[in-house]
């Protein structure tokens, strides 16, 4: 018994062509090395004509051609016919197809993508409340990286049917600040006082100008926005650095801030409430227990 496996096991050995299948491994492996020596040589070549997106596709395209080229000589030095693995090769996409429609979905998906590019590498995008960086393009999935360094992973499927916010699309972005002043202030001398901060501020454009608007009269104020325009990147030092300038202006104009109020109504047929200003020396006797009174 033992014998017979092993003389079987020996007649297997001796018929497989060991020679062409170490020269397919090979060839397939130099296809891998070449595919990627290139890819990074003519993405360094490229590097400073294209994008980062480009520059990644780019290197993607010349590597898979170069290893499909050699993974088709493998298999032809392999002993398989190319069109015997053609057919195959198309029976069992179809086949993978139904089996994962998820991932056939994801690959069209990319490939609309790619034709439309809506974002590139490098953009910051916002997708179903997750902002991030785009870091990576994949045939599946995008990734992106959080402001808080969270790397998350969305399918290509999602962005096809999610609305997708690009915010690095364009060079200049807008900063719509909105603040309230009391009824009792100057609505002209605050947008003037407004706009002369904008002209002061170093990450502000002077074009297209910055405005002030009033938005409407709320319980206690006057609602205003004051909308200033800085580049893409000063965005969050433009934003941060106005906010503290226009605390730092109203504060040292006296101009007041108000606050939501609470009122306590008892009723119209109820006593008003008395009221009593007691001075510091008084407020304080008044914190003392009465110890006499109570003896």
């Amino acid at each position: 018994m033992f014998d017979s496996i092993q003389q079987t096991i020996a007649e297997i050995a001796n018929g497989i062509a060991w020679g062409q299948w170490f020269s397919a491994a090979f060839l397939m492996l130099l296809g891998a090395v070449l595919g990627t020596l290139l890819a990074r040589s003519l993405g360094r070549l490229v590097g400073d004509r294209v994008s980062r997106h480009h520059q990644v596709m780019i290197r993607r395209l010349c590597f898979y051609l170069v290893f499909v080229l050699f993974a088709v000589a493998a298999l032809r030095e392999a002993g398989f016919s190319l069109e015997v693995v053609l057919g195959a090769a198309g029976i069992l996409t179809v086949a993978i197809g139904f089996a994962s429609q998820t991932s056939a979905s994801n690959i069209i998906s990319g490939l609309f993508l790619v034709m439309e590019k809506p974002f590139e590498i490098g953009d910051v995008i916002d997708v179903d409340a997750t902002i991030g960086e785009v870091v990576a393009i994949d045939l599946l999935s995008v990734k992106l990286r959080t402001p808080d360094n969270l790397y998350v992973r969305i399918p290509n499927e999602t962005l096809i049917k999610t609305r997708v916010v690009n915010r690095s699309r364009f060079p200049i972005r807008r900063i719509d600040l909105t603040l309230g002043i009391a009824y009792a202030e100057d609505v002209e001398r605050v947008s003037e006082l407004l706009l002369e901060l904008a002209e002061e501020n170093a990450a502000c454009l002077e074009e297209p100008k910055a405005f002030v608007q009033v938005t409407g009269f709320g319980a206690s104020s006057v609602d205003l926005q004051f909308s200033l325009w800085v580049p893409k990147d000063r965005f969050l030092e433009g934003r941060s650095s106005m906010m503290i300038a226009v605390k730092k202006m109203l504060d040292s104009h006296g101009i007041e801030i108000p606050f939501p109020h609470t009122s306590i109504y008892a009723g119209s047929h109820s006593e008003p409430f008395r009221v009593q200003l007691l001075a510091p020396e008084q407020h304080k006797n008044k914190g003392v227990p009465d110890v006499d009174k109570h003896d």
